[in-house]
C-alpha cells in the first residue's frame, strides 16, 4: 500500500481554503453559463460582412482570371503557409503558388494591427526561420509590425511573391479524379489546377461578433480589433491615437487582444468604457530589448535548441536549464514540474495520477491567488481591483502577460463596466446598455476574437469536394477524421496544417514547422518514387481517430468547472472534444513519432500509386 501524502503540506502553509476557492470558481462560472453557447455570436456575413473587409489595401484591385496549373498550391499566407512553402523550396520545389485572401503575407499578423499588438511567446522561439534568414528580433516579445515585416521577409527570401495570388479568396476546392488534380475556384473567377494542395488557413482568421440586441441599430462608428480603423483613431500600432481625444469609446471584450490595446485607448480617449464579462488573468510581461552581445554569442542551431527547450518545459517536462525563463515556463514548471519532483523525492516514488492532479490543482490555486493579488496591488480603486480578479483555473482561458493593462484602470477617464458575467445587454443608436445602465459612446470596438468552435467550411469560407462528391464538411460533421492530422481519406493529395489530431504546442509555429518538414518529405518522396496520388488508408485513419480519442487529455470535469470561453466551447458539453483534440501524448511524442515514420520510409497508413 502506497504512503499517502498531504499535498497541501507539500506546498507549504496554504493561506486559503481549497474547498472554498473551488466553490467560488463554480459560483463565478454559473454566472456566465448561457444556453446558446457558440450561437451567441453572429456570422460576419450579409449586413455584417463589412467587418471582414480588408482596410489595409487600396480599393479597386483587379487582375485577369487564372486558368493555369501549378504543382503545389498553398492556401494561407500566415506562418503555416510560409513554413510549408519554405520547406518545399528547400526540398527543390519551384512550382508553388500561395493563395491568400489578405493583401499580403502575415496571416493573423496581417490582420492584427491594433495598437499594442505583440506576440506573447518569446520572439526568439516564435518567429520562424530566424537562422535561415539571419535575423534577430528587436525585443524579447516582438510587436506586430516587426512580425508582419518578418512574414514579408520570409516570402521574399523564398521567392513566394512571384506566383502568389493575394487578395484572393477560395470559393470551392474540388478533386478531378480523371486528371488527378485539384480544381481551385476563387472570388477572382480563377479556375486553376494543382497536383497538390496544402490548406494552411489557420485557426484564428475569421472575426466573430456578439449577437447583441440592436447591434445594427448603432449609428456611431464601429470596427473589429482585427480590422483596426486608424483613419478614425489616428496613430498606428505603437499608439498615438490622437483622433480619440474628443471621443467616448466603448470596447466590448477583455481577452488577450483587449489587454494589449486598452492601455492605448485609455491613454488617448476622452472617455473609455471597458465592458467586461470575464476578467483575464494578467501576469507580468517584462519585455525588453534584445541583448546584442547575447545575440552575437549564439552558435549554429541556437533557435531549434531554444524551441525544443521551451517545448519540453511547457509540456510538463524538465530541463537542466530554462533558456526562455518567462511566464509560460514559470507556470508549467510550478504546476507540473518542480512541485511534482519535490513530492516524488519525498515519497521515494512517482506520484499517482490522482496525487498529481491534486497537486496541480493546489499549485494552480496558489498561482492564481498571486495573479489576483497583483491586481489588488496595482489597481487603486478597491472595487475595480476586485472586479479585475479572475476566478478560474489557470488554463480555463489563455493566460495573459502585460505590464500596463492593470495600471490603465487608475486613469480617471477609464471606467470598467463589469457585467457580472452577463455581457452587454443591448446596443441602441447612441449607446451601449449594460446592467440596466446606458453608456453613450461615439465609437464601439469589438474585441471579441475569432471563430474557433464553428464548422470547417464556415471558418475557412469554402468547402472541399473530394472523391465521389463527398464534402469535407460532411465527412467531418461528426468529428474530424484524419491520419496524423495531416491527411483525410477520400481527399487525395490534400495536406492539412492544423493542430487537430496532430501536435499542439504553446509555441504554435514550432508545431507548424514540424508538420511542414513532414509534408515536404512526403512530397519529395512522391517525386522520387514517381507517386502520382496518395491518400489516407481508411483503416489507418480510423485507427488513428480511435487512438486520438483514447489518448485525449481532454478532461470533461476540468472543462465543465471552467468559466465559459472558446477553450471549453462556451461552457457547452461537446461530445466531439476528445476526437477533435490534439495528440494526447504531447508534441514531443508526436514529433518523435512522425520522425520515426519518415525514417521507416514506407509511407505507412497511406494508399498511393
Amino acid at each position: 500500500m502506497q504512503e499517502s501524502i498531504d499535498m497541501a503540506e507539500l506546498l507549504g502553509d496554504l493561506d486559503f481554503d481549497p474547498a472554498a476557492l473551488k466553490a467560488k470558481y463554480l459560483e463565478e462560472r454559473d454566472k456566465r453559463l448561457r444556453d446558446d453557447g457558440n450561437e451567441q455570436y453572429v456570422e460576419v456575413t450579409a449586413e455584417f460582412s463589412h467587418y471582414v473587409d480588408d482596410p489595409y489595401v487600396e480599393p479597386g484591385f483587379s487582375r485577369a482570371p487564372l486558368h493555369d496549373e501549378v504543382e503545389v498550391a498553398i492556401i494561407g499566407g500566415g506562418f503555416g503557409g510560409l513554413l510549408m512553402a519554405a520547406r518545399l523550396r528547400e526540398a527543390g520545389f519551384d512550382d508553388i503558388r500561395m493563395i491568400e485572401k489578405a493583401g499580403d503575407f502575415g496571416g493573423t499578423w496581417y490582420w492584427n494591427r491594433y495598437p499594442g499588438a505583440m506576440c506573447d511567446v518569446e520572439s526568439y522561439c516564435y518567429l520562424p526561420l530566424l537562422e535561415e534568414l539571419d535575423y534577430m528580433p528587436k525585443h524579447k516579445y516582438s510587436f506586430a509590425p516587426e512580425i508582419l515585416q518578418h512574414s514579408k521577409r520570409i516570402a521574399r527570401h523564398y521567392n513566394l511573391y512571384e506566383n502568389a495570388c493575394l487578395q484572393t479568396a477560395i470559393t470551392q476546392l474540388s478533386w478531378d479524379a480523371k486528371d488527378n488534380r485539384w480544381i481551385i475556384e476563387t472570388d477572382r473567377n480563377d479556375r486553376m489546377r494543382a497536383r497538390y494542395v496544402a490548406m494552411a488557413n489557420g485557426p484564428l482568421s475569421r472575426p466573430k461578433l456578439p449577437g447583441i440586441q440592436g447591434i445594427n441599430d448603432y449609428k456611431g462608428h464601429t470596427f473589429h480589433t482585427s480590422r483596426w480603423d486608424y483613419n478614425y483613431t489616428g496613430g498606428n500600432s505603437f499608439g498615438n491615437l490622437s483622433g480619440l481625444k474628443d471621443k467616448r469609446v466603448g470596447i466590448i471584450g477583455t481577452g488577450a487582444t483587449a489587454v494589449q490595446c486598452i492601455p492605448h485607448l485609455g491613454e488617448w480617449a476622452k472617455q473609455l468604457y471597458v465592458f467586461q464579462r470575464t476578467p483575464s488573468s494578467i501576469d507580468e510581461r517584462n519585455n525588453h530589448d534584445t541583448d546584442q552581445a547575447w545575440a552575437k554569442s549564439l552558435e549554429h542551431g541556437w533557435q531549434q535548441k531554444r524551441m525544443d527547450n521551451f517545448n519540453v518545459l511547457v509540456s510538463g517536462g524538465d530541463q537542466p536549464e530554462d533558456l526562455v525563463a518567462d511566464g509560460w515556463t514559470d507556470i508549467m514548471r510550478n504546476l507540473t514540474g518542480i512541485a511534482a519532483k519535490l513530492a516524488s523525492r519525498k515519497l521515494g516514488r512517482r506520484l499517482t495520477k490522482g496525487e498529481r492532479a491534486e497537486l496541480m490543482e493546489l499549485a494552480d490555486y496558489k498561482k492564481m491567488n498571486a495573479v489576483r493579488a497583483r491586481a489588488q496591488k496595482i489597481v487603486n480603486d478597491e472595487k475595480t481591483a476586485e472586479l479585475l480578479q479572475p476566478w478560474y483555473r489557470q488554463f480555463c482561458k489563455r493566460p495573459c502577460f502585460h505590464d500596463t493593462y492593470l495600471p490603465t484602470f487608475n486613469r480617471p477617464n477609464v471606467t470598467l463596466v463589469d457585467t457580472e458575467g452577463k455581457g452587454v445587454t443591448a446596443i441602441t443608436a447612441t449607446s451601449v446598455i449594460a446592467n440596466g445602465e446606458e453608456y453613450p459612446v461615439d465609437c464601439i470596438i469589438f474585441a471579441t476574437g475569432f471563430e474557433v468552435g464553428t464548422g470547417f467550411s464556415r471558418r475557412a469560407g469554402y468547402d472541399v469536394e473530394g472523391k465521389d462528391g463527398v464534402m469535407l464538411s460532411q465527412k467531418w460533421s461528426d468529428g474530424i477524421q484524419t491520419l496524423h492530422g495531416l491527411h483525410s481519406h477520400g481527399f487525395p493529395n490534400l495536406l492539412i496544417m492544423s493542430n487537430a489530431q496532430s501536435a499542439f504546442t504553446t509555441n504554435f509555429p514550432h508545431a507548424m514547422d514540424e508538420n511542414a518538414r513532414h509534408m515536404a518529405y512526403l512530397l519529395d518522396t512522391c517525386r522520387d518514387r514517381s507517386i502520382k496520388q496518395f491518400e489516407a488508408d481508411l483503416d489507418a485513419e480510423q485507427a488513428w481517430v480511435q487512438e486520438i480519442i483514447g489518448l485525449s487529455r481532454f478532461s470533461e470535469a476540468f472543462q465543465s468547472e471552467c468559466t465559459p470561453g472558446y477553450y471549453n466551447n462556451e461552457g457547452q458539453p461537446n461530445p466531439l472534444s476528445k476526437q477533435n483534440a490534439s495528440y494526447g501524448k504531447g508534441p514531443i511524442a508526436f514529433f518523435d513519432r512522425m520522425r520515426a515514420w519518415r525514417e521507416q520510409g514506407e509511407l505507412a497508413g497511406l494508399n498511393y500509386r
